[in-house]
């Protein structure tokens, strides 16, 4: 196997597994949204000093995915 093909199978697990991770970082309930099982309802409580947007799936599933791409980029340069 050539060093592009290691290099381009290598970003494709990555781009994989990033997408994975981003995957499952959609479908996290917000830290602002409380759910009431009591009375079935969703319960919204901003305080934006405690708001938290993205977990850490998204962040590391986002910069495995930038370095996919920048693995094919190379992949592309060497083969």
């Amino acid at each position: 196997m050539t060093l592009a093909g290691s290099l381009r199978l290598a970003a494709y697990a990555l781009g994989a597994v990033g997408g994975a991770l981003v995957f499952v970082e959609f479908f996290q309930m917000p830290s602002y949204v409380e759910f009431d099982p009591e009375v079935e309802r969703y319960d919204v409580d901003l305080h934006p000093a405690e708001i938290t947007e993205h977990t850490w799936f998204g962040r590391v599933g986002g910069l495995l995915i930038s370095l996919a791409f920048a693995l094919l980029f190379v992949a592309a340069l060497v083969g």
